[in-house]
Protein backbone atom coordinates (compact mmCIF):
# COMPACT_ATOMS: atom_id res chain seq x y z
CA UNK A 1 0.00 0.00 0.00
CA UNK A 2 1.22 3.51 -0.77
CA UNK A 3 1.19 6.57 1.50
CA UNK A 4 -2.22 7.73 0.30
CA UNK A 5 -3.80 4.35 1.03
CA UNK A 6 -2.08 3.86 4.39
CA UNK A 7 -2.92 7.30 5.75
CA UNK A 8 -6.49 7.02 4.45
CA UNK A 9 -7.24 4.03 6.68
CA UNK A 10 -9.41 4.36 9.74
CA UNK A 11 -7.94 3.31 13.08
CA UNK A 12 -10.12 0.19 13.09
CA UNK A 13 -9.17 -0.74 9.52
CA UNK A 14 -5.48 -0.26 10.26
CA UNK A 15 -5.80 -2.37 13.40
CA UNK A 16 -7.32 -5.27 11.47
CA UNK A 17 -4.62 -5.10 8.79
CA UNK A 18 -1.80 -4.92 11.34
CA UNK A 19 -3.19 -7.84 13.33
CA UNK A 20 -3.53 -9.86 10.09
CA UNK A 21 0.07 -8.83 9.19
CA UNK A 22 -1.08 -7.38 5.88
CA UNK A 23 0.61 -4.10 6.77
CA UNK A 24 3.37 -3.47 9.30
CA UNK A 25 3.61 -0.85 12.07
CA UNK A 26 6.83 0.35 10.43
CA UNK A 27 5.32 1.11 7.04
CA UNK A 28 2.20 2.59 8.64
CA UNK A 29 4.23 4.90 10.88
CA UNK A 30 6.63 5.86 8.11
CA UNK A 31 3.75 6.79 5.80
CA UNK A 32 2.29 9.16 8.40
CA UNK A 33 5.64 10.75 9.22
CA UNK A 34 6.36 11.30 5.53
CA UNK A 35 2.95 12.91 5.04
CA UNK A 36 3.55 15.19 8.04
CA UNK A 37 6.95 16.20 6.66
CA UNK A 38 5.47 16.90 3.24
CA UNK A 39 2.29 18.76 4.17
CA UNK A 40 2.27 20.03 7.76
CA UNK A 41 4.23 23.12 6.80
CA UNK A 42 0.94 24.37 5.33
CA UNK A 43 -1.20 23.41 8.32
CA UNK A 44 1.07 23.64 11.39
CA UNK A 45 -0.84 21.00 13.32
CA UNK A 46 2.19 19.77 15.29
CA UNK A 47 4.41 21.57 17.78
CA UNK A 48 6.71 18.55 18.16
CA UNK A 49 7.13 15.61 15.76
CA UNK A 50 8.88 12.55 17.20
CA UNK A 51 10.32 11.07 14.01
CA UNK A 52 13.08 8.90 15.47
CA UNK A 53 11.21 7.86 18.60
CA UNK A 54 8.10 6.94 16.60
CA UNK A 55 10.08 4.78 14.18
CA UNK A 56 11.83 3.09 17.10
CA UNK A 57 8.44 2.32 18.68
CA UNK A 58 7.21 1.01 15.31
CA UNK A 59 10.15 -1.36 14.97
CA UNK A 60 9.57 -2.63 18.49
CA UNK A 61 5.84 -3.08 17.75
CA UNK A 62 6.72 -5.09 14.64
CA UNK A 63 9.05 -7.37 16.60
CA UNK A 64 6.39 -7.86 19.27
CA UNK A 65 3.84 -8.69 16.60
CA UNK A 66 6.16 -11.40 15.26
CA UNK A 67 6.51 -12.86 18.80
CA UNK A 68 2.80 -12.54 19.54
CA UNK A 69 3.37 -10.68 22.80
CA UNK A 70 4.88 -7.50 24.18
CA UNK A 71 8.45 -7.25 25.33
CA UNK A 72 7.29 -7.57 28.96
CA UNK A 73 5.39 -10.76 28.15
CA UNK A 74 1.96 -9.14 28.24
CA UNK A 75 -0.59 -9.66 25.43
CA UNK A 76 -0.61 -7.24 22.51
CA UNK A 77 -2.88 -4.23 23.08
CA UNK A 78 -5.89 -3.16 21.04
CA UNK A 79 -3.96 -0.23 19.50
CA UNK A 80 -0.82 -2.21 18.76
CA UNK A 81 1.34 -0.50 16.15
CA UNK A 82 -1.12 2.32 15.41
CA UNK A 83 0.24 5.89 15.11
CA UNK A 84 -1.59 8.57 17.10
CA UNK A 85 -0.96 12.12 18.32
CA UNK A 86 -1.57 14.07 21.54
CA UNK A 87 -2.70 17.60 22.24
CA UNK A 88 0.37 19.25 23.73
CA UNK A 89 -0.92 19.45 27.28
CA UNK A 90 -0.68 15.71 28.01
CA UNK A 91 2.56 15.23 29.92
CA UNK A 92 5.01 12.92 28.17
CA UNK A 93 8.13 11.64 29.92
CA UNK A 94 11.23 13.21 28.41
CA UNK A 95 9.22 14.90 25.64
CA UNK A 96 8.53 18.63 25.67
CA UNK A 97 4.99 19.51 26.79
CA UNK A 98 4.21 23.16 26.09
CA UNK A 99 0.45 23.62 26.63
CA UNK A 100 0.85 25.99 23.68
CA UNK A 101 2.46 28.47 26.07
CA UNK A 102 5.69 30.40 26.31
CA UNK A 103 5.79 29.52 30.00
CA UNK A 104 6.01 25.79 29.29
CA UNK A 105 8.18 25.98 26.19
CA UNK A 106 11.05 24.17 27.95
CA UNK A 107 9.00 21.84 30.14
CA UNK A 108 10.10 18.21 29.92
CA UNK A 109 8.00 16.07 32.29
CA UNK A 110 9.58 13.16 34.12
CA UNK A 111 6.59 10.85 33.73
CA UNK A 112 3.67 10.24 31.41
CA UNK A 113 0.11 11.36 32.01
CA UNK A 114 -2.17 8.46 32.90
CA UNK A 115 -3.79 8.68 29.47
CA UNK A 116 -0.41 8.42 27.78
CA UNK A 117 0.57 5.41 29.89
CA UNK A 118 -2.68 3.67 28.95
CA UNK A 119 -2.20 4.38 25.24
CA UNK A 120 1.32 3.01 25.39
CA UNK A 121 0.07 -0.11 27.19
CA UNK A 122 -2.46 -0.54 24.39
CA UNK A 123 0.44 -0.47 21.91
CA UNK A 124 -0.11 2.95 20.34
CA UNK A 125 2.80 4.74 18.67
CA UNK A 126 3.20 8.43 19.50
CA UNK A 127 3.90 10.54 16.40
CA UNK A 128 4.08 13.86 18.23
CA UNK A 129 2.37 16.66 20.13
CA UNK A 130 -0.30 18.80 18.48
CA UNK A 131 -0.60 22.56 18.27
CA UNK A 132 -3.32 24.12 20.41
CA UNK A 133 -4.75 27.41 21.55
CA UNK A 134 -2.46 28.91 24.19
CA UNK A 135 -3.04 27.25 27.62
CA UNK A 136 -6.27 25.80 26.08
CA UNK A 137 -8.04 29.12 26.65
CA UNK A 138 -9.49 29.81 23.21
CA UNK A 139 -11.28 28.38 20.20
CA UNK A 140 -9.13 29.36 17.19
CA UNK A 141 -5.65 27.79 17.68
CA UNK A 142 -4.15 31.02 16.38
CA UNK A 143 -1.17 30.60 18.66
CA UNK A 144 1.18 33.59 19.10
CA UNK A 145 4.08 31.41 20.27
CA UNK A 146 3.94 28.41 17.91
CA UNK A 147 2.07 29.87 14.95
CA UNK A 148 -1.49 29.62 13.73
CA UNK A 149 -2.92 26.23 12.85
CA UNK A 150 -4.85 26.09 9.56
CA UNK A 151 -8.00 24.19 8.68
CA UNK A 152 -7.22 21.49 6.08
CA UNK A 153 -10.56 22.10 4.34
CA UNK A 154 -9.76 25.77 3.78
CA UNK A 155 -6.33 26.95 4.80
CA UNK A 156 -7.32 30.54 5.54
CA UNK A 157 -9.86 29.34 8.14
CA UNK A 158 -9.34 28.32 11.75
CA UNK A 159 -9.51 24.64 12.75
CA UNK A 160 -11.28 25.52 15.99
CA UNK A 161 -9.75 25.04 19.39
CA UNK A 162 -8.35 24.55 21.75
CA UNK A 163 -7.60 21.05 20.38
CA UNK A 164 -7.31 22.54 16.90
CA UNK A 165 -4.02 20.90 15.99
CA UNK A 166 -5.39 17.46 16.83
CA UNK A 167 -8.50 17.91 14.67
CA UNK A 168 -6.48 19.39 11.81
CA UNK A 169 -3.95 16.54 11.95
CA UNK A 170 -6.76 13.99 11.74
CA UNK A 171 -8.49 15.73 8.84
CA UNK A 172 -5.15 16.00 7.01
CA UNK A 173 -4.50 12.28 7.62
CA UNK A 174 -1.35 12.86 9.67
CA UNK A 175 -2.46 10.39 12.38
CA UNK A 176 -5.09 7.71 12.93
CA UNK A 177 -6.33 9.04 16.27
CA UNK A 178 -5.64 11.75 18.82
CA UNK A 179 -6.39 12.76 22.38
CA UNK A 180 -7.69 16.22 23.21
CA UNK A 181 -9.15 18.11 26.14
CA UNK A 182 -12.46 19.94 26.43
CA UNK A 183 -13.40 22.67 28.93
CA UNK A 184 -16.06 24.54 26.96
CA UNK A 185 -16.01 22.68 23.66
CA UNK A 186 -12.33 22.22 22.90
CA UNK A 187 -12.70 18.68 21.51
CA UNK A 188 -16.10 19.02 19.88
CA UNK A 189 -15.67 22.44 18.26
CA UNK A 190 -12.50 21.57 16.29
CA UNK A 191 -13.98 18.16 15.47
CA UNK A 192 -16.98 19.94 13.94
CA UNK A 193 -14.95 22.57 12.07
CA UNK A 194 -12.52 19.98 10.67
CA UNK A 195 -15.04 17.26 9.82
CA UNK A 196 -13.85 14.60 12.29
CA UNK A 197 -15.32 12.90 15.36
CA UNK A 198 -14.70 14.05 18.92
CA UNK A 199 -16.01 12.78 22.24
CA UNK A 200 -16.16 14.60 25.56
CA UNK A 201 -16.87 11.77 28.01
CA UNK A 202 -18.68 12.13 31.32
CA UNK A 203 -16.72 14.23 33.82
CA UNK A 204 -14.55 11.77 35.73
CA UNK A 205 -14.55 9.01 33.09
CA UNK A 206 -10.94 9.59 31.89
CA UNK A 207 -8.15 10.49 34.30
CA UNK A 208 -6.84 14.05 34.16
CA UNK A 209 -3.68 13.23 36.10
CA UNK A 210 -0.78 14.56 34.06
CA UNK A 211 -2.94 16.89 31.96
CA UNK A 212 -1.96 20.56 32.36
CA UNK A 213 -5.22 22.12 33.60
CA UNK A 214 -7.29 25.02 32.41
CA UNK A 215 -10.16 24.50 34.87
CA UNK A 216 -10.02 21.92 37.65
CA UNK A 217 -13.83 21.91 37.67
CA UNK A 218 -14.62 21.68 33.96
CA UNK A 219 -11.72 19.96 32.14
CA UNK A 220 -12.43 16.69 30.35
CA UNK A 221 -9.97 14.54 28.38
CA UNK A 222 -11.31 12.68 25.38
CA UNK A 223 -10.60 10.90 22.09
CA UNK A 224 -10.73 12.23 18.53
CA UNK A 225 -10.60 10.30 15.26
CA UNK A 226 -12.09 10.22 11.78
CA UNK A 227 -14.79 7.65 12.54
CA UNK A 228 -16.98 6.75 15.52
CA UNK A 229 -15.65 3.21 15.94
CA UNK A 230 -12.12 4.64 16.16
CA UNK A 231 -13.21 6.97 18.96
CA UNK A 232 -14.76 3.98 20.75
CA UNK A 233 -11.44 2.12 20.51
CA UNK A 234 -9.55 5.06 21.98
CA UNK A 235 -12.09 5.47 24.77
CA UNK A 236 -11.81 1.76 25.54
CA UNK A 237 -8.07 2.18 25.96
CA UNK A 238 -8.17 5.31 28.13
CA UNK A 239 -11.34 5.18 30.26
CA UNK A 240 -11.27 3.95 33.84
CA UNK A 241 -10.99 4.91 37.48
CA UNK A 242 -7.80 6.53 38.74
CA UNK A 243 -7.68 6.62 42.56
CA UNK A 244 -4.95 9.26 42.44
CA UNK A 245 -7.05 11.68 40.39
CA UNK A 246 -9.41 13.51 42.78
CA UNK A 247 -12.11 14.02 40.12
CA UNK A 248 -12.01 10.47 38.74
CA UNK A 249 -15.17 8.50 39.53
CA UNK A 250 -15.19 4.80 40.38
CA UNK A 251 -17.85 3.67 37.91
CA UNK A 252 -16.84 0.72 35.70
CA UNK A 253 -16.29 1.46 32.02
CA UNK A 254 -18.43 -0.35 29.47
CA UNK A 255 -17.22 -2.26 26.44
CA UNK A 256 -17.60 0.58 23.95
CA UNK A 257 -16.58 -1.44 20.90
CA UNK A 258 -18.48 -4.69 21.34
CA UNK A 259 -22.03 -3.35 21.16
CA UNK A 260 -21.50 -0.38 18.88
CA UNK A 261 -23.75 -1.78 16.14
CA UNK A 262 -26.88 -1.94 18.33
CA UNK A 263 -28.43 1.07 16.60
CA UNK A 264 -31.03 3.59 17.76
CA UNK A 265 -34.34 1.79 17.31
CA UNK A 266 -36.75 2.89 20.04
CA UNK A 267 -34.43 5.60 21.41
CA UNK A 268 -36.17 8.80 22.50
CA UNK A 269 -34.43 11.84 21.02
CA UNK A 270 -34.94 15.53 21.76
CA UNK A 271 -34.05 17.79 18.84
CA UNK A 272 -33.33 21.15 20.48
CA UNK A 273 -35.04 24.07 18.77
CA UNK A 274 -35.96 27.38 20.44
CA UNK A 275 -35.00 31.03 20.19
CA UNK A 276 -31.52 30.32 21.61
CA UNK A 277 -30.80 28.23 18.52
CA UNK A 278 -32.30 30.73 16.05
CA UNK A 279 -28.87 32.25 15.43
CA UNK A 280 -27.59 29.00 13.94
CA UNK A 281 -26.52 29.41 10.32
CA UNK A 282 -29.41 28.16 8.13
CA UNK A 283 -27.27 25.55 6.36
CA UNK A 284 -26.19 24.10 9.71
CA UNK A 285 -29.72 24.12 11.11
CA UNK A 286 -30.99 22.31 8.02
CA UNK A 287 -28.19 19.71 8.21
CA UNK A 288 -29.06 18.96 11.84
CA UNK A 289 -32.77 18.65 11.04
CA UNK A 290 -31.91 16.24 8.22
CA UNK A 291 -29.77 14.23 10.65
CA UNK A 292 -32.80 13.98 12.96
CA UNK A 293 -34.83 12.61 10.04
CA UNK A 294 -32.11 10.04 9.38
CA UNK A 295 -32.29 8.90 13.01
CA UNK A 296 -36.07 8.61 12.67
CA UNK A 297 -35.60 6.41 9.61
CA UNK A 298 -33.31 4.25 11.74
CA UNK A 299 -36.06 3.75 14.30
CA UNK A 300 -35.51 6.55 16.81
CA UNK A 301 -38.44 8.57 18.13
CA UNK A 302 -37.53 12.23 17.61
CA UNK A 303 -39.36 15.10 19.29
CA UNK A 304 -38.60 18.76 18.66
CA UNK A 305 -38.59 20.73 21.91
CA UNK A 306 -36.92 23.73 23.59
CA UNK A 307 -33.76 23.43 25.64
CA UNK A 308 -34.24 26.48 27.89
CA UNK A 309 -31.39 25.57 30.23
CA UNK A 310 -28.75 25.87 27.49
CA UNK A 311 -28.33 29.66 27.57
CA UNK A 312 -27.78 29.90 31.32
CA UNK A 313 -25.52 26.84 31.40
CA UNK A 314 -23.27 28.26 28.67
CA UNK A 315 -23.03 31.59 30.49
CA UNK A 316 -22.16 29.99 33.82
CA UNK A 317 -19.54 27.79 32.18
CA UNK A 318 -17.91 30.89 30.70
CA UNK A 319 -17.67 32.51 34.13
CA UNK A 320 -16.06 29.45 35.66
CA UNK A 321 -13.56 28.83 32.83
CA UNK A 322 -11.88 32.22 33.06
CA UNK A 323 -12.01 32.30 36.86
CA UNK A 324 -10.48 28.84 37.24
CA UNK A 325 -7.84 29.62 34.60
CA UNK A 326 -6.91 32.83 36.41
CA UNK A 327 -6.52 30.86 39.64
CA UNK A 328 -4.23 28.26 38.08
CA UNK A 329 -2.09 30.90 36.33
CA UNK A 330 -2.27 33.47 39.15
CA UNK A 331 1.48 33.74 39.75
CA UNK A 332 2.33 33.97 36.05
CA UNK A 333 -0.46 36.49 35.53
CA UNK A 334 0.79 38.62 38.39
CA UNK A 335 4.53 38.48 37.68
CA UNK A 336 4.84 38.00 33.89
CA UNK A 337 1.59 39.07 32.19
CA UNK A 338 3.43 39.91 28.97
CA UNK A 339 4.24 36.22 28.57
CA UNK A 340 0.63 35.58 27.53
CA UNK A 341 -0.84 36.31 24.11
CA UNK A 342 -3.21 39.28 23.94
CA UNK A 343 -6.50 37.35 23.81
CA UNK A 344 -5.53 34.91 26.56
CA UNK A 345 -4.26 37.71 28.80
CA UNK A 346 -7.54 39.58 28.38
CA UNK A 347 -9.60 36.53 29.37
CA UNK A 348 -7.34 35.78 32.35
CA UNK A 349 -7.68 39.36 33.56
CA UNK A 350 -11.46 39.12 33.27
CA UNK A 351 -11.36 35.96 35.36
CA UNK A 352 -9.07 37.47 37.98
CA UNK A 353 -11.33 40.52 38.36
CA UNK A 354 -14.54 38.52 38.79
CA UNK A 355 -16.09 39.10 42.24
CA UNK A 356 -15.95 36.09 44.54
CA UNK A 357 -19.70 36.24 45.09
CA UNK A 358 -20.28 35.77 41.34
CA UNK A 359 -18.08 32.69 41.31
CA UNK A 360 -19.85 31.22 44.33
CA UNK A 361 -23.19 31.76 42.61
CA UNK A 362 -21.84 30.10 39.47
CA UNK A 363 -20.79 27.02 41.44
CA UNK A 364 -24.24 26.78 43.02
CA UNK A 365 -25.89 27.20 39.62
CA UNK A 366 -23.69 24.39 38.28
CA UNK A 367 -25.19 21.98 40.83
CA UNK A 368 -28.70 23.11 39.93
CA UNK A 369 -28.03 22.77 36.20
CA UNK A 370 -26.72 19.25 36.62
CA UNK A 371 -29.96 18.27 38.30
CA UNK A 372 -32.10 19.96 35.64
CA UNK A 373 -30.34 18.23 32.78
CA UNK A 374 -30.44 14.90 34.61
CA UNK A 375 -34.21 15.22 34.91
CA UNK A 376 -34.52 16.09 31.24
CA UNK A 377 -32.55 12.97 30.35
CA UNK A 378 -34.94 10.84 32.36
CA UNK A 379 -37.43 11.54 29.54
CA UNK A 380 -35.00 11.34 26.61
CA UNK A 381 -32.16 8.99 25.69
CA UNK A 382 -30.37 11.58 23.59
CA UNK A 383 -30.27 15.30 23.00
CA UNK A 384 -29.56 16.43 19.44
CA UNK A 385 -28.28 19.88 18.48
CA UNK A 386 -25.62 21.57 16.33
CA UNK A 387 -22.07 21.43 17.62
CA UNK A 388 -21.45 25.02 16.55
CA UNK A 389 -23.74 27.76 15.17
CA UNK A 390 -21.31 28.57 12.36
CA UNK A 391 -18.77 26.76 10.21
CA UNK A 392 -15.03 27.51 10.43
CA UNK A 393 -14.47 31.29 10.42
CA UNK A 394 -11.47 32.90 8.68
CA UNK A 395 -8.23 33.26 10.61
CA UNK A 396 -8.39 36.99 9.92
CA UNK A 397 -12.01 37.19 11.09
CA UNK A 398 -13.56 38.32 14.40
CA UNK A 399 -11.34 38.49 17.48
CA UNK A 400 -10.67 35.41 19.58
CA UNK A 401 -12.96 36.47 22.45
CA UNK A 402 -15.92 36.87 20.11
CA UNK A 403 -15.14 33.50 18.53
CA UNK A 404 -14.98 31.84 21.94
CA UNK A 405 -18.48 33.08 22.78
CA UNK A 406 -19.88 32.00 19.42
CA UNK A 407 -18.22 28.66 19.00
CA UNK A 408 -18.94 27.37 22.52
CA UNK A 409 -22.59 28.48 22.46
CA UNK A 410 -23.89 24.91 22.12
CA UNK A 411 -21.02 22.93 23.64
CA UNK A 412 -20.34 24.71 26.94
CA UNK A 413 -23.55 23.59 28.68
CA UNK A 414 -22.28 20.02 28.70
CA UNK A 415 -18.99 20.90 30.34
CA UNK A 416 -20.87 22.59 33.14
CA UNK A 417 -23.13 19.57 33.60
CA UNK A 418 -20.41 16.99 32.89
CA UNK A 419 -22.61 15.09 30.43
CA UNK A 420 -21.05 12.96 27.68
CA UNK A 421 -21.25 14.69 24.28
CA UNK A 422 -20.20 13.55 20.82
CA UNK A 423 -19.58 15.63 17.69
CA UNK A 424 -19.55 13.99 14.28
CA UNK A 425 -19.89 15.22 10.68
CA UNK A 426 -23.41 15.73 9.31
CA UNK A 427 -22.84 17.74 6.15
CA UNK A 428 -21.00 20.55 4.44
CA UNK A 429 -21.80 24.19 3.77
CA UNK A 430 -22.08 25.60 0.26
CA UNK A 431 -18.49 26.81 0.80
CA UNK A 432 -17.31 23.23 1.34
CA UNK A 433 -16.77 23.53 5.10
CA UNK A 434 -17.76 20.70 7.48
CA UNK A 435 -20.84 20.83 9.72
CA UNK A 436 -20.90 19.13 13.12
CA UNK A 437 -23.80 17.28 14.74
CA UNK A 438 -23.77 17.08 18.55
CA UNK A 439 -25.33 14.20 20.47
CA UNK A 440 -25.60 14.24 24.27
CA UNK A 441 -26.48 11.34 26.60
CA UNK A 442 -27.03 10.61 30.28
CA UNK A 443 -24.07 10.51 32.68
CA UNK A 444 -21.89 7.45 31.99
CA UNK A 445 -23.87 6.87 28.78
CA UNK A 446 -20.91 6.85 26.41
CA UNK A 447 -21.82 3.40 25.04
CA UNK A 448 -25.32 4.50 24.02
CA UNK A 449 -23.91 7.73 22.62
CA UNK A 450 -21.37 5.92 20.46
CA UNK A 451 -24.02 3.46 19.28
CA UNK A 452 -26.21 6.35 18.11
CA UNK A 453 -23.29 8.12 16.47
CA UNK A 454 -22.20 4.94 14.72
CA UNK A 455 -25.72 4.23 13.44
CA UNK A 456 -26.01 7.73 11.99
CA UNK A 457 -22.50 7.65 10.55
CA UNK A 458 -23.05 4.31 8.80
CA UNK A 459 -26.34 5.57 7.30
CA UNK A 460 -24.58 8.54 5.69
CA UNK A 461 -21.42 9.13 3.66
CA UNK A 462 -19.98 12.25 5.31
CA UNK A 463 -17.10 10.27 6.89
CA UNK A 464 -15.82 9.39 3.41
CA UNK A 465 -15.11 12.96 2.32
CA UNK A 466 -11.57 14.22 2.75
CA UNK A 467 -9.88 17.57 2.12
CA UNK A 468 -7.63 17.76 -0.92
CA UNK A 469 -4.12 18.66 0.17
CA UNK A 470 -1.81 16.94 -2.32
Amino acid sequence: MNEEELTGLSLAEASRLVQARKISPVELTRAHLERIARLDGRINSFITVLDEAAMQQARQAEAELARGERADGQPLGALHGLPIALKDLFETAGVRTTAGSKFFSDYYPTQDAVVVSKLKSAGAILLGKNNMHEIALGLTTVNPHFGACHNPWKLDCVPGGSSGGSAAALAARFCLGAMGSDTGGSIRVPAALCGVVGLKPTYGRISLRGVIPLSWNLDHAGPMARQVLDVAMLLQATAGYDPDDPVSVNIPADDYVLGIERGVAGRRVLLAEDEYFDRTHPEIAQAVRQAAKTLEELGARVETAPLPEAREAASINGVMVVSDAAAFHAERLREQPDGFGADVLQRLQIGAALPLVDYIRARRAQVEMRRQFARLLERYDLLLLPTTPIAAPPISGPDALEMARWLTRYTAPFNLTGLPALSLPCGFTSDGLPIGLQMVARPWGEAALLQAGYAYEQATTWRLRQPELN
